[in-house]
């Protein structure tokens, strides 16, 4: 495995993340923030859940691109507009998580924020991965 999860002593087991992730050696892949648009940058909905599930894919299609696999992505930083949305979701973004990435979970962020540039954009995601050489 080129990834080993850091967990100090004492500290409850993370849902959904990971406090630490330290990568061996690799080649880094740095990835732009990625909306719920298609390769044509076409919206196929206004929703969180649709949105999210199509940013997961394009950060999943570059990462396969560089020759790594969803499992080589170390830190994910998402951020979304619509607070209420997320939380009333999570099942379904957790049911999708489980779909694309499996039981794989970078260190992640999510913050809630204003607006984002890629209008009817809901929200961005934006990850590194350590690619094994």
């Amino acid at each position: 495995m080129n990834h080993e999860t850091i967990l100090p002593d004492g500290w409850l087991k993370p849902k959904g993340y990971s406090n630490g992730i330290l990568a061996n050696k690799g080649r880094m892949l740095f990835m732009a923030g990625q909306v719920g648009w298609s390769a044509e940058e076409q919206f196929a909905s206004e929703l969180l859940v649709p949105q999210f599930e199509q940013a997961l894919k394009n950060i999943i299609a570059i990462v396969t691109k560089a020759g790594g696999k969803r499992e080589d992505i170390c830190r994910m930083t998402c951020f979304c507009k619509d607070r209420d949305q997320y939380l009333a979701t999570r099942r379904d973004i957790g049911k999708i998580w489980k779909q694309l990435m499996g039981d794989h979970y970078p260190c992640m962020s999510m913050i809630f924020v204003v607006d984002l540039l890629d209008h009817p954009a809901v929200i961005e995601i934006e990850a590194t991965a350590v690619i094994p050489d």
